[in-house]
């Protein structure tokens, strides 16, 4: 596993406060992410884990608190600038355009760093096609990395589904982000597919220099992978630390099995 350093983190979620109604999706939630580390969310169905990465997305918007990413408070940037700064992510149900290739689209994913004016692409000027031609070149390295060349002319619905988590995968890389946001990797992967995910992650993460948040319902994949874990339950965090430390603590262990005594059991 990887060892962070003492440098500011990468990431801070600084007390944020999610509200739909009357329901408290995030109360006040607090953590940090250190640069080139695997941090792990955890947490029940509803902990609240799906909205704090919409919150990163800025798909959704805090009613209070702050998150920064390398300084930077998200809430101040638009919603189309968050790929651009360096924050890619994959969905928990895939967001796939399911009649496109696979390279096209991996080549999606290299949209946030096009910078091509509208007449410059309609008119093919020079600046157009040496943008082309390096987003092609972006999309062609994440297809080698996750091992997709041979199937990269194949039509998306067309390919397995844990070849699909791939292909969303290579096109979240494509935009060559500084943090990796995985919403459950491991959903819907057989056996063999869930056994080499924890090597591509730590692979990836190595490789390409990466700070990673992953959100998991695959223990053994999170206490495996993971640096620091932080967990959640009812919107509320219930533990944070190294994954021995939140995986035998009193509260985490009563939000998964109801009560320590089940645990011991």
């Amino acid at each position: 596993m990887n060892h962070p350093t003492a440098a500011a983190p990468l990431l801070q979620v600084d007390g944020i406060s999610v509200r739909f109604g009357g329901i408290v999706a995030l109360d006040e939630v607090s953590f940090d992410v250190h640069r080139g580390e695997v941090r792990g969310l955890i947490g029940p169905n509803g902990a609240g884990k799906s909205t704090l990465f919409n919150c990163l997305s800025r798909l959704y918007q805090c009613d209070s608190g702050a998150i920064r990413f390398d300084g930077q408070v998200l809430s101040d940037l638009p919603r189309l600038r968050i790929a651009g700064i360096g924050v890619g992510r994959t969905f928990q149900n895939l967001a796939l355009f399911r009649s496109m290739t696979v390279r096209d689209n991996v080549l999606v994913g290299t949209h946030a760093h096009h910078h091509s004016g509208f007449l410059q692409d309609a008119f093919r000027f020079p600046g157009a096609a040496r943008a082309e031609r390096a987003a092609r070149a972006r999309a062609d390295e994440a297809i080698e990395l996750l091992g997709l060349q041979s199937m990269a002319d194949r039509i998306v619905a067309d390919l397995p589904f844990g070849t699909q988590k791939r292909v969303e995968l290579a096109r979240a890389l494509a935009c060559q982000p500084t943090l990796l946001l995985l919403d459950e990797p491991a959903c819907g992967l057989n056996h063999e597919e869930l056994k080499g995910l924890g090597e591509l992650i730590l692979d990836i993460r190595d490789r390409l220099k990466l700070t990673v948040l992953l959100v998991e319902h695959h223990m053994g994949l999170v206490m495996g992978v993971c640096d620091r874990i932080v967990a959640l339950n009812f919107g509320k965090k219930i533990a944070d630390g190294t994954p021995a430390e939140v995986r035998n603590h009193p509260e985490v262990i009563r939000a998964y099995l109801g009560d320590e005594e089940g645990a011991a059991a």
